[in-house]
């Protein structure tokens, strides 16, 4: 196949700020569109986006594009797909179909006729549970055919085993590192640091280590994988020691045990320091100012919120007296507990979905 359309999906009020990341990692014209960030290329940058993009959620190879407006005609055209250049017949598959202001409004009857498309065509077997997954999206008559090349969300970077309760998601957490101005070249603080997604990122940024360096993709059971090319891909290490150290802490000893096991998994056990600490202890690590971020708890129930107003004016009393120089980064669902922190915030972007709730990212220049 010549080169195609590669879409890297983001949560919607982060294209942009993926594109950003997308386009500094080299790929060709990255647009950001509704729902992710489209760029061009052939299979080898298919596999380069999944090892290498941080804030993508996974990875879609557009493969083919047609108009359809009723279901024998989905039948006719799905069987000229060339389904051999990508998928292989002995590994099984599933379709996943979706329907948008179009004339075929059925998306089990438009999943159905493809699958059927392609096992006549290929001899490949359908199963619900198939790693790889066929991606039909109908809207306004168009249907885009594309493979889910990443298979496990990008999010699981594959060396994070302990979690805490609604953990932040790691793409999410770069491209909140990444909106903070962060590119690895000064140190980072978060102050209630859970499961430790923020420093790890902020450690990992700074190495230069790759975020799918330690799992696998669906990608590798396609006709179109190279194993020996992949292989020389993967085997290229920019490593580098950051100059500086990665700070977290948590009132919670359970957390901070968590956090440093899973630092000591991703490799980068050996740049972090991770301490029990209430806010009120908080001071800077050695080093220049840099980034304090933090996801602190949001309060979703009634009566939590005054509770909550307290640790977020604890918070921005300790900042403001003693970090002078340090910017801040600030993630929660509510304005009114950012706002009792006290702290200088800039204007705030689109709210970000997280589990079943709307984030804001609060930024601040650096403190007085």
């Amino acid at each position: 196949m010549k080169d195609f359309e590669i879409f890297l999906a983001a949560l919607p009020g982060l294209e942009a700020v993926l594109c950003d990341e997308v386009r500094n990692k080299g790929f060709k014209q990255p647009k950001a569109v509704a729902g992710g960030v489209v760029t061009r290329g052939g299979w080898p940058e298919v596999w380069r986006a999944n090892l290498w993009v941080r804030g993508a959620g996974r990875v879609l190879a557009r493969i083919d594009a047609f108009r359809v407006t009723h279901l024998a005609q989905l039948d006719a055209r799905a069987r000229r797909v060339p389904w051999g250049g990508v998928l292989r017949p002995d590994v099984p598959f599933r379709v996943e179909a979706s329907c948008a202001k179009s004339r075929i409004y059925h998306s089990g009857a438009a999943a159905e006729r493809i699958e059927t498309a392609i096992r006549e065509a290929l001899g490949a077997p359908a199963s619900a549970e198939a790693a790889v997954t066929v991606m039909a999206r109908i809207d306004h008559d168009l249907c885009t055919i594309s493979i889910d090349t990443s298979g496990e969300l990008l999010h699981r970077r594959g060396h994070k085993e302990a979690v805490n309760a609604a953990p932040l998601r790691e793409t999410m957490a770069s491209l909140f590192l990444r909106q903070c101005g962060f590119d690895g070249q000064e140190p980072v603080l978060d102050p209630m640091c859970g499961s430790g997604t923020f420093v790890i990122e902020a450690a990992e940024i700074a190495a230069r280590l790759n975020p799918g360096r330690s799992r696998s993709f669906a990608f590798e059971t396609l006709a179109s994988f190279d194993a020996e090319a992949w292989s020389r891909m993967r085997a290229v290490k920019s490593q580098r020691e950051p100059a500086f150290r990665f700070a977290g802490s948590d009132r919670d000893a359970g957390a901070v045990a968590m956090s440093r096991a899973n630092a000591e998994r991703a490799g980068v056990g050996a740049f972090t320091d991770f301490q029990q600490a209430a806010i009120s202890e908080i001071v800077p690590p050695q080093g220049p100012p840099g980034l304090v971020i933090v996801n602190p708890p949001y309060g979703t129930r009634i009566g939590d919120k005054a509770r909550l107003a307290a640790l977020y004016r604890t918070l921005g009393q300790v900042l403001r007296q003693r970090f002078s120089g340090w910017r801040v980064g600030l993630v929660t669902t509510e304005p009114a507990l950012a706002r009792a922190t006290g702290l200088p915030f800039l204007p705030t972007g689109a709210p970000v979905p997280h589990g079943g709730l709307r984030v804001t990212l609060f930024r601040t220049a650096a403190l007085p």
